[in-house]
C-alpha cells in the first residue's frame, strides 16, 4: 500500500494532460458501474502507480501509470476466457487482438491494454462484466 497517494497533479504531471484525462474517464466509467475498493500500490518495476479496484479479496481490474503511460490490467480466469470466446464477435478487432497476444499463466491470462483515447472503453466495461456483474444501478 501506497503512503502517499499521488495527487492530481502529480498524476497529470507524471501522465501528461491528455493521458491524465482518459485516466480519470476510465475510473469514472468504471466507478459508475461498480461500487469497489480501491487501492493505491507502487507500480512495480515497469510502473510508477498501480491503481486497483477489487471486492471481497477479488481484483476486477488495474491501472497503471508511468511517464505518458496508461495501463488497464484485466486478469481472465479458465472460465472467463471460455466467456471471453462466446462475446468475441461484439468487441473491436484491436480488443480482440490484445487479447490475443497476450501472455498466459497458470493463474490466468493477464491482458494489458494502454489506452491512448476512449474508443474502446465499451469493450473494457463488456471485459469486466465477464469477470463480475455491475453492482451499482
Amino acid at each position: 500500500m501506497l503512503e502517499n497517494i499521488p495527487t492530481q497533479s502529480t498524476m497529470t504531471e507524471l501522465l501528461g494532460q491528455p493521458l491524465f484525462e482518459i485516466w480519470q474517464e476510465l475510473c469514472s466509467v468504471i466507478e459508475e458501474k461498480y461500487d469497489m475498493e480501491r487501492l493505491w500500490n507502487t507500480g512495480g518495476k515497469n510502473w510508477t502507480y498501480e491503481y486497483k479496484y477489487r471486492r471481497g479479496g477479488k481484483t476486477l481490474c488495474s491501472l497503471y501509470a508511468r511517464r505518458n503511460c496508461v495501463g488497464f490490467m484485466i486478469i481472465f480466469g479458465k472460465d472467463e476466457r471460455a466467456k471471453f470466446e462466446d462475446i468475441r464477435d461484439s468487441l473491436s478487432d484491436s480488443v480482440c487482438r490484445q487479447y490475443d497476444e497476450a501472455t498466459t499463466y497458470r493463474d490466468g491470462k493477464w491482458v494489458m491494454f494502454k489506452p491512448t483515447d476512449t474508443s474502446e472503453f465499451d469493450d473494457y466495461m463488456k471485459l469486466l462484466a465477464i469477470k463480475r456483474k455491475p453492482n451499482r444501478k
